[in-house]
């Protein structure tokens, strides 16, 4: 029953959050940040060894893809978190203090999981976005002399970037809402924050229809400076000239612009 909800509790939680809650809110934002960092790291190394013309290169990327792509992140969350330091048989995953991020060994073994998780999809997505610019693009640039790496940078990777961006914007969504995992290895991050006050107080509908809302700021903010990077990328009429460098600056001066004069 509706009126059965406690809704001052829903509206406590959604615009009187006290610390330990932003904390958490914190805590759900960086580690997705971090984690899809290193996916997109992992992705684009993957995909070049996957477009290597060496065969055990292609081998370990597909290795990579096979294994990641067809095990559950749940169990790659505890795998890393329990079995890494055994595996190698030395303490690979230490606690670390850097200011704004507190890393903890089970932060550490979530960003790590969900990170190299996220680079097997990855992999596909930049694989996808390179191969769908014309090889000629790359044959031109190779018959005026420029080297392959100054040719994948300033020619491939900027056209890719297009085709790139709209899937790599929503992986980033699906993290920030698969971080939601992390609680189970200790993480106290969003959901973790409503399961432990719903323990305590034996209202769950309460507490998790106020974190519902607050992932669904989250994503939704990301979609609209997603849809923002898209229209950006897409009006560039220039756009296979410029290189990454010029292109991100491009992309992101207009919202640093509208962060100056909203302050």
């Amino acid at each position: 029953m509706i009126g059965a909800v406690d809704w001052g509790i829903v509206w406590a939680r959604i615009f009187h959050p006290d610390h330990v809650f932003a904390r958490a809110l914190w805590t759900t934002v960086y580690i997705s940040v971090l984690a899809q960092i290193l996916g997109v790291l992992l992705g684009f190394v993957a995909a070049l060894m996957r477009m290597s013309r060496f065969s055990l290169l292609r081998f370990l990327s597909g290795a990579y893809v096979l294994v990641f792509r067809g095990t559950p992140v749940i169990v790659q969350i505890f795998f890393v978190y329990f079995g890494t330091n055994l595996l190698f048989g030395f303490t690979l995953i230490r606690p670390a203090n850097l200011g704004l991020f507190t890393l903890n060994d089970a932060v550490i073994a979530g960003i790590l999981a969900l990170g190299i998780n996220e680079g097997a999809y990855m992999r596909e997505i930049i694989r996808a976005g390179i191969d769908a610019v014309d090889r000629g693009q790359m044959e031109a640039a190779r018959s005026l002399g420029m080297p392959y790496r100054l040719a994948m940078r300033r020619i491939v990777l900027p056209q890719a970037a297009r085709v790139i961006v709209p899937p790599l914007g929503n992986e980033f969504n699906n993290m920030m809402k698969t971080s939601s995992l992390l609680f189970f290895i200790g993480v106290y991050e969003l959901f973790g924050d409503a399961d432990v006050h719903y323990s305590t107080t034996f209202k769950p509908v309460e507490f998790f229809l106020a974190v519902a809302f607050w992932y669904l700021v989250l994503t939704t903010g990301w979609s609209l400076i997603q849809s923002r990077i898209e229209r950006r990328l897409s009006m560039s009429e220039r756009g296979d000239e410029l290189s990454m460098r010029e292109r991100l600056a491009e992309v992101f001066s207009p919202l640093h612009a509208w962060a100056t004069r909203s302050r």
